[in-house]
């Protein structure tokens, strides 16, 4: 057996308006039936009681009526009034409601067939009364005869059967249903038409199915993780899901508000506002990286836009710490090679037999390296900022550049909290020395005397701060230049590169910290990321 499907929303609308319209105008034709009748009975009693009331003052009446023959000269004259009046019958009769004239002469002599008592007492009254030409609506005034002191001597009855009334309604009722059945076709073709257009915007969708879709937009709009922004076409946003406001930092209320008031930075509102599409960018905001897709949406006209956010941040960061593995391991391979080189030494050594000598090598050799792996382990108790330390360390050696730790450098074990991410410190930290050491190993600072080319760390966990400072000998950064520094696609260096002291003001921001860029003692520029740390609790 087939289910049959449910109708479509514009066509149960269609059906309700064409109901709607039919009821509406049946309702109408039913009221002006009724009032035109009403109005139509009136009218008859208006117009039978001027038929009347003219009849019982014609002087002619009063004249005639003491005569000896009133029917030969009354009769002519009610005729006469009835045609001319258009009411149904104008009858004149004696006190007793004996006729002297009616339409019908064989009725003449008759007995009247209704109420005259009101009359006798010298009011004109109406009445709906069957008599011999049916039911009528009939009005009776009295004669009053001037030379008989105004004494009543003969009666006026005048008026329009319910048939003629009838007959009159129906055709104003004929042309009534005309006007009404024009309304109704009126009214179905425009409903039809306004259907029709509601129907291709709804896709034939009924009311369920409208919303369930409903239904599973919410659900996907605030299910998913990545950003979801739709831009009207004077760029407002008209939509944004949860996982666009977290990516963009944006409030509940931001749904109606300009992009270009939203408070971001200047490439991603750029692109946000581009006309053209946007494939696969990477934008930075004040705590993410993100990856932003525009695609406009037109008909003829510009519509809006879509766009698309994809957090970015964590690839970022994975890709920094993959970097700097790679940084670690040639850093081991090519000191590797270097323990093989005095490996070979000291063996060459004791084959020449001068075993003394041999032993002051490598005791030498081991007392060195061990010296910068007991000051960093002793001063950061963090093994991650420790192992990043002397990686870091051994990489620039590589290159020819000094790193020291400072002095009052101190990180004790449990100072740093759970919440502030390993990853971030090595993002902060592992970005300024590599920054550090570039600048370092292309020369020094301004300034005659020959240096050597270092790199100055400092790490430090007190006054309820972290203090992470990196200080080097290269050519310093110019102030002027500072601000744009931490602006993506910035950088000294070659085209492309620019990220990294973003991403440190990212993560510094991220946990409540701040970065400032002085110039160092010893010339070079001096970087200095600040994070808060929440206060211990106190010991019961």
């Amino acid at each position: 057996m087939r289910v049959p499907h449910p109708r479509s929303l514009a066509g149960q609308l269609f059906a309700m308006q064409v109901v709607l319209v039919a009821a509406l105008v049946a309702g109408c034709a039913v009221f002006a039936y009724v009032t035109d009748r009403s109005q139509a009975e009136v009218a008859a009693r208006r117009q039978a009681t001027a038929a009347a009331a003219a009849v019982a003052d014609s002087p002619a009446v009063a004249e005639a009526v003491r005569s000896d023959d009133p029917s030969a000269r009354l009769q002519p004259y009610a005729e006469k009034v009835r045609r001319d009046t258009g009411v149904t019958f104008v009858t004149i009769m004696n006190t007793r409601g004996i006729r002297w004239a009616h339409r019908d002469p064989d009725q003449i002599g008759e007995k009247y067939l209704g109420h005259i008592r009101p009359a006798l007492r010298g009011r004109i009254f109406s009445e709906t009364y069957t008599g011999t030409l049916g039911a009528s609506v009939r009005v009776v005034a009295p004669v009053h005869d001037p030379r008989a002191g105004g004494r009543i001597t003969a009666l006026v009855s005048a008026g329009i059967t319910v048939d003629t009334i009838s007959a009159q309604v129906r055709r104003q009722l004929l042309a009534l249903l005309g006007v009404a059945l024009g309304a109704l076709a009126v009214g179905g073709v425009a409903a039809y038409v306004i259907n029709a257009r509601l129907r291709r915007h709804t896709h034939g969708m009924n009311a369920a199915e409208l919303s369930r879709m409903h239904d599973y937009h919410e659900a996907a709009l605030h299910g998913v993780r990545e950003g979801l922004l739709m831009l009207d076409g004077r760029r407002r946003i008209a939509l944004i899901n949860d996982g666009g406001r977290v990516l963009l930092g944006l409030p509940e209320d931001s749904v109606g508000r300009y992009v270009a008031e939203l408070g971001l930075p200047a490439p991603l509102t750029g692109a946000l506002l581009a006309t053209e599409p946007r494939v696969d960018e990477l934008h930075l905001t004040a705590e993410r990286v993100v990856v932003v897709n525009t695609s406009p949406v037109s008909s003829g006209e510009q519509r809006g836009t879509v766009v698309t956010l994809r957090d970015h941040t964590e690839l970022q960061a994975l890709s920094g710490e993959l970097d700097s593995v790679r940084g670690f391991a040639e850093a081991l391979r090519s000191q590797a090679h270097e323990a093989a080189n005095r490996l070979h030494a000291v063996v060459s050594l004791i084959e020449l037999g001068r075993e003394d000598e041999a032993v002051d090598f490598a005791t030498a050799e081991l007392e060195l390296a061990q010296a910068l792996t007991d000051q960093v382990v002793a001063a950061v108790a963090e093994p991650v900022l420790a192992a990043l330390l002397l990686g870091k360390a051994a990489q620039a050696n590589e290159r020819g550049v000094e790193l020291v730790l400072a002095p009052d450098s101190r990180i004790d074990d449990g100072l740093l909290p759970p919440g502030l991410p390993a990853r971030d410190l090595v993002t902060i930290l592992g970005n300024l020395i590599d920054n550090a050491t570039d600048a370092a190993a292309e020369g020094v600072g301004s300034g005659t005397a020959p240096r050597s080319a270092r790199v100055t760390v400092t790490a430090r966990a007190d006054g309820g701060e972290l203090t992470l400072r990196v200080a080097d000998t290269g050519a310093g950064l110019d102030p002027a230049a500072a601000e744009e520094a931490f602006r993506r696609g910035w950088s000294t260096k070659s085209p492309g590169r620019g990220l990294g002291l973003a991403l440190v003001q990212q993560a510094a921001r991220r946990n409540a910290g701040t970065v400032e860029v002085t110039t160092s003692q010893e010339g070079g520029a001096e970087f200095t990321v600040r994070l808060p740390l929440p206060s211990a609790a106190p010991t019961p």
